[in-house]
Parts: structure tokens; sequence; C-alpha cells
């Protein structure tokens, strides 16, 4: 039985980007050994998009309120892509420490986790 999903971030500076995970977000972690931290996530849910080539994958967090929540992640000094109107949901990109940046969205479409929520 598959009890879980672990999600794998590559980083230039995975220091900065778990700290960010940690002190920032504010996500669960446990030490793993040798100051890996793996973190809890919110709900999630996966979808499969077309695309010319496999393994190239996306991290989206999702949010109710996208504009709150780049207002509170503002608050503590995170700096959020301008905001962009997809069908799918409003959209920004949060700049992390390592350089990267996550996708953070409050769709429009409906979700798994809220039907998985109701069930």
């Amino acid at each position: 039985m598959i009890t879980g999903a672990h999600i794998i971030l590559y980083s230039k500076d995975p220091d900065a980007d778990r700290e960010f995970f940690r002190d920032v977000l504010k996500f669960e972690a446990v030490e793993a050994g040798r100051g890996w931290l793996i973190f809890a996530m919110p709900p999630a849910e996966a979808a499969f998009h077309p695309a010319d080539a496999n393994n190239q994958h996306e991290l989206y967090l999702m949010c109710d309120d996208v504009r709150a929540e780049i207002e509170s992640l503002k608050a503590r000094s995170v700096k959020c892509s301008p905001i962009v109107e997809e069908r799918w949901g409003t959209l920004t990109r949060i700049a992390m420490p390592g350089g990267g940046q996550l996708g953070l969205y409050q769709p429009k479409h409906p979700t798994a986790i809220a039907t998985r929520e109701k069930s």
C-alpha cells in the first residue's frame, strides 16, 4: 500500500532553502541526520500534463487567497513575482534563497483535496 509521497527539490544552496522552508514557510520538519531536514507538506494532489520529454516536474504550493498569502510573505521579506491570471488559477512565484522559485497559486479548478475532505 502506498502511504505517501516524497518530493525532492534540488538546490544550489540547500541549507538556505531548508532554513527558508523551516523558518519562513513554517513547515514542520524532522532531522534525518547530518543536518538533512525532511519536511511535512500540506495535503497534495498530482496532475499529469502533456510534454515533449519525461522527467520534468514542478512544485506548486496552493492557497485559498493568493493575494493575502503574498502580503503575508512580503511581511517576512519574501519576494514574489507579479500575479498572473491563468485559466486554471491565480499564480505567483516565490523566490527561494538558494536561487530557485516555487509556484504558489489559488486554484480556479476543482481540487482533489477538497473532494477528499468532503468524503
